[in-house]
C-alpha cells in the first residue's frame, strides 16, 4: 500500500491526471480499472476519475510494494550545457533569451541540448527544483519558438504557475510582440486575419483568407517602425499563436521576411547570405507584456520584459534602417 500526501504542485487538477503522471508506466485502462475496484481510494472514499485534487488531499493506493514500483515513472534528467541567458527571474516564473538554432524542448529522439533541459539543470543546480522530491511535476516552458526564431521563453517554476500562465496565453493576457525584416515597402500599420492549415508531412503552413477544412483562425498586428524602398522593420504581435504564424502570414500577404528558407524569397535570401552570412529567418520575439493575471501573479501586470537580438540582427537593421531610437 502507498499513501501520497497532495502538495502545492499538484494541488487542482483531475485525479486521474495525476494518477498518470504518477503511474507513468500504466495504462490508462489500467488506472481506471483500479479506480472502479476501489484498489485507488481518495480521502478514505471510493474516487472517481474526474474528482479533483488539492493540496493536503490523501490517496491510498491499495497494490504491493513491487506492482506500484513496476509503474511509477522515473524522471530522466539530462545534463545540459547550455546556459540560460536570463532576462528575469522571480519565485513563480523564469524569461530566457533563446538563441537561434537552439530546440525550445527536446524531440523525443536523440538528445539536443534545448531550453526546458537547460532550465531544469539550472533550477536543479539553485537546489530549487528537486527531481526526488517532486513526484509528477518537472518546471516546463509556456511558449515555444521555432529552432531558428530567437526571443523570450516563459518557463514555470511550479505547478500553479504553468497552469495560470498557460491559461493568460490562451486568454491572450500575455502580449507577445517580434521584430522582423520583410520584403517590399510596407506604409501602414495593420491587422490581419485568416485561417492556418498545417500540412504535417512537410512541416508547412497555408494561410487562406476563407475557412478551409480542418484550418484555424489567426490574426496578426503589425506596426510599422523603419521602411526604404525595398524593405520593411516591422513589429509583430501576436493575437492567436500557431506554428509558423508569422512567417506564413507575412510571406502570404507578399512580403516574406528576409533569410526564411521555408517561405521566403530565394533570391533576398542569398543577398542577406552573401553580405551577412545569415541563414535564418530574421526573426525575434523581443519583448512579452503581462496583462490580466490574477491571484498570486498580480504583481506582474503592467510589466514588460525585452530581450536584445543578436549583434548580427542588429548590424543587419542599421545597415538597412540606420540608428533605431526606442
Amino acid at each position: 500500500m502507498k499513501e501520497i500526501v497532495i502538495d502545492k504542485n499538484e494541488s487542482d487538477q483531475r485525479l486521474d491526471r495525476f494518477l498518470k503522471k504518477y503511474l507513468g508506466n500504466a495504462s490508462q485502462a489500467f488506472i481506471y480499472k483500479m479506480l472502479r475496484k476501489k484498489n485507488i481510494k481518495l480521502n478514505g472514499k471510493r474516487a472517481n476519475p474526474d474528482d479533483r485534487i488539492v493540496e493536503g488531499d490523501i490517496i491510498h493506493i491499495y497494490l504491493s510494494d513491487e506492482t506500484i514500483e513496476k509503474f511509477v515513472a522515473t524522471e530522466r534528467v539530462i545534463k545540459s550545457k547550455l546556459i540560460p541567458n536570463i532576462v528575469y527571474e522571480d519565485e513563480n516564473i523564469i524569461l530566457m533569451n533563446k538563441k537561434a538554432g537552439i530546440l525550445s524542448h527536446g524531440t523525443g529522439g536523440e538528445f539536443e541540448e534545448n531550453i526546458v533541459d537547460s532550465m531544469i539543470n539550472y533550477l536543479i543546480e539553485k537546489k530549487e527544483y528537486i527531481p526526488r522530491i517532486e513526484r509528477t511535476f518537472t518546471p516546463s516552458i509556456c511558449n515555444r519558438l521555432d529552432r531558428n526564431t530567437s526571443g523570450i521563453i516563459i518557463g514555470a517554476k511550479n505547478y500553479q504557475s504553468l497552469k495560470a500562465m498557460n491559461e493568460a496565453l490562451r486568454n491572450s493576457e500575455v502580449r507577445r510582440f517580434y521584430k522582423t525584416i520583410v520584403k517590399g515597402r510596407i506604409d501602414n500599420d495593420f491587422k490581419s486575419e485568416g485561417y492556418l492549415s498545417k500540412d504535417e508531412d512537410r512541416n508547412r503552413v497555408e494561410i487562406s483568407r476563407d475557412y478551409v477544412d480542418g484550418s484555424k483562425k489567426i490574426e496578426t498586428h503589425i506596426k510599422v517602425l523603419k521602411r526604404t524602398r525595398d524593405f520593411s522593420l516591422l513589429e509583430v504581435e501576436l493575437i492567436t499563436g500557431r506554428t509558423h504564424q508569422i512567417r506564413g502570414h507575412l510571406s502570404s500577404l507578399g512580403h516574406p521576411i528576409i533569410g526564411d528558407r521555408k517561405y521566403g524569397d530565394k533570391n533576398v535570401n542569398k543577398k542577406f547570405l552573401n553580405e551577412y552570412d545569415l541563414e535564418n529567418q530574421y526573426l525575434h520575439g523581443y519583448k512579452i507584456e503581462f496583462n490580466g493575471l490574477k491571484d498570486f501573479l498580480e504583481y506582474l501586470n503592467g510589466k514588460s520584459f525585452e530581450s536584445p537580438m543578436e549583434e548580427k540582427f542588429q548590424k543587419i537593421e542599421r545597415d538597412l534602417f540606420g540608428k533605431i531610437h526606442d
